[in-house]
């Protein structure tokens, strides 16, 4: 126990908090070893960030003590604070730290954790993980470790798909890989095909091939960085849908056999094959439809015997109005928050419970579909740059408020770094409505009003996103980005709108310099201990000067978003006035 101490920071309000701590403790720890099963009272989440705060928010609500993990880099970060306690798991980068899963298994025992989440990403997909929490007597909070492996095989997962009669894009997903094989089958599908690893996401690996002469090249290109990304280079072909959107289906399964849909998701609005906005339920879909891909994601479901949180993605061909089975992901969503919203439900509460034993809820008829929401992801990024991930300090961060109705989602304060070591998502926005139309109307709201500055981040490029006039009317696609890049992103070419936002920046960094010197006295007069509010005639405003006004000098950086390739310094002179005004002249623009 002594050694504990060395590991472990907990929030102790007294000595007599630790004595029933180590009691618990001791319990817990002689439970693993026996290997008995009982209700989650502690749970170790095996992730960070926003996810993790989001799920230590329900377990503190359900009463549940929780545990969370910690790199390096993230000793100081919100997950860690939001924890009853939290175990230092190695350096940062993820592959000695949050998948370093026998060091996550060694903390949930030491820390009498029963049960361990592991969020979404790192190694909430990994079957190897779960069967090691399962070894070690734990209660792996997601679906057993077969269907994670049947499904994590995207071939695998297509042939069980098709044998349960879910619709198939038309493809290879055969364990051979001879060059030529592969070929002919490509030429038997028909081009234009897309070349898929078989494990792995992202869009890492995969090729778009218009032609029989771009097949090899593009072939063994992926497959080099199949195996670089995932250790795995084996490939998969299908034919390429030219004009697909992407909807997925929520299921939920208990372990009672129990299995029901929550209705889909549209997560077609993408960048670099990775979502940004997604929405519940999906725009412009028929009753019938989304009915029969509702069944058919629970028909999915059942074929690999799966319990707790699930989503089955599928492709759907706009011109054909047909859809096909893409994956599954084998854990909750990071879009999640957008069925929450319209089913009324917290998810990760289901979770929890389906973990306990314990069966669902409600049943499929008593799903309810309660208006529309959306989510929009806040990234720390270089839009211009081609969407370049960004790292720096956040000197200021303000979400806008959270209600019933709006959502911030979120693993970051005001201060914080935004490592280069992780995924450099900052926020997840989400919103609801009674409708789409009043949904989007508070999403554009709250875009305004969400406030980042020290990185930048693609505020502004959701909000072009969101004014767009195919995005209001529900027309979205996963070229929707491409399609529309004349409107979403500025022309450097245009110079009267270059010079247009110049003048505009301009203007806004004097009122910035501005509220910089009021800001600065208020904080001289309320520093100054005993004056009573009266400052020294040095420092009182304008302060006073024999012959000569005070002045001072200022420098604030502009990202150019018409110039990507570098920032801009707006350099300025500020002379304190007899009036109490400012004179504020521009230097320089480098």
């Amino acid at each position: 126990m002594a050694s504990m101490a060395t590991i472990l920071r907990r929030k102790l309000h007294d000595n007599r908090h630790f004595l029933i701590q180590t009691r618990l403790f001791s319990l817990e720890s002689f439970s693993h070893d026996t290997k008995t099963t009982s209700r989650i009272e502690k749970i170790l989440i095996a992730n960070r960030g926003e996810i993790a705060c989001r799920i230590m928010r329900t377990a503190k609500r359900l009463g549940i003590r929780t545990v969370a993990v910690y790199s390096d880099a993230d000793r100081d970060s919100l997950h860690v604070k939001s924890a009853d306690e939290a175990v230092h798991i190695g350096p940062p980068p993820a592959r000695l730290s949050y998948l370093n899963g026998s060091a996550i298994v060694e903390a949930a025992i030491r820390t009498g954790a029963q049960a361990i989440h592991p969020g979404y990403g790192f190694l909430s997909e990994s079957s190897d993980f779960a069967t090691l929490c399962e070894d070690k007597g734990l209660t792996f909070v997601g679906p057993p470790a077969s269907a994670i492996r049947d499904m994590g095989d995207k071939s695998a997962s297509k042939r069980i798909m098709g044998a349960a009669g879910v619709p198939l894009v038309p493809g290879y997903h055969g364990s051979e890989q001879d060059i030529e094989l592969m070929k002919s089958e490509a030429d038997k599908i028909g081009y234009p095909i897309l070349i898929k690893p078989t494990h792995g996401g992202g869009g890492k690996g995969m090729r778009i091939v218009q032609s029989p002469n771009e097949f090899v090249d593009s072939f063994l290109g992926a497959q080099r960085e199949a195996a670089a990304s995932f250790g795995i280079n084996t490939i998969l072909l299908e034919k390429y849908i030219t004009k697909p959107r992407h909807i997925e289906v929520q299921i939920f399964g208990d372990k009672h056999g129990n299995v029901l849909h929550l209705y889909e998701r549209d997560c077609s609005v993408q960048r670099r094959h990775q979502k940004i906005i997604e929405e519940a339920p999906a725009p412009n879909v028929m009753n019938d439809f989304r009915s029969h891909l509702g069944q058919a994601a629970v028909s999915a479901a059942k074929a690999v015997g799966y319990h707790n949180a699930g989503t089955v993605e599928f492709i759907v061909d706009t011109v054909s109005g047909q859809f096909y089975f893409m994956e599954m992901n084998t854990r909750l969503q990071v879009e999640h928050p957008v069925t929450e919203m319209i089913v009324g439900q917290d998810l990760v509460e289901w979770q929890i419970s389906v973990a306990n034993g314990e069966p669902l809820p409600i049943n499929q008829s008593q799903v309810p579909l309660l208006g529309h929401a959306f989510e929009a992801r806040i990234y720390a990024e270089n839009v211009p740059k081609g969407f370049l991930p960004a790292t720096g300090v956040l000197h200021h961060y303000r979400p806008v408020p959270v209600s019933p109705t709006v959502r911030v989602e979120t693993g970051v304060e005001q201060g914080d770094t935004v490592s280069m070591h992780y995924d450099p998502m900052i926020a997840k926005l989400v919103v609801s409505g009674e409708n789409r139309a009043a949904a989007l109307v508070k999403l554009k709201d709250c875009l305004s009003k969400f406030q980042v500055a020290g990185v930048p981040t693609n505020i502004n490029f959701l909000q072009k996103l969101a004014d767009h006039r195919a995005f209001e009317n529900g027309n979205v696609e996963t070229h929707f980005i491409e399609h529309y890049k004349d409107d979403l992103f500025t022309d450097p070419n245009n110079l009267t709108r270059a010079k247009e936002t110049y003048d505009n920046a301009r203007f806004s960094a004097t009122l910035v310099a501005a509220c910089l010197c009021e800001k600065e006295h208020s904080a001289i007069k309320s520093s100054l201990p005993g004056t009573n509010g009266l400052l020294p005639i040095w420092y009182s405003h304008p302060p006073f000067r024999a012959h000569y006004q005070a002045s001072c000098t200022m420098e604030l950086e502009w990202e150019n978003e018409y110039d990507g390739s570098s920032s801009e310094f707006f350099t300025f002179s500020i002379t304190y006035q007899s009036d109490g005004n400012y004179l504020i002249e521009v230097f320089m623009c480098l």
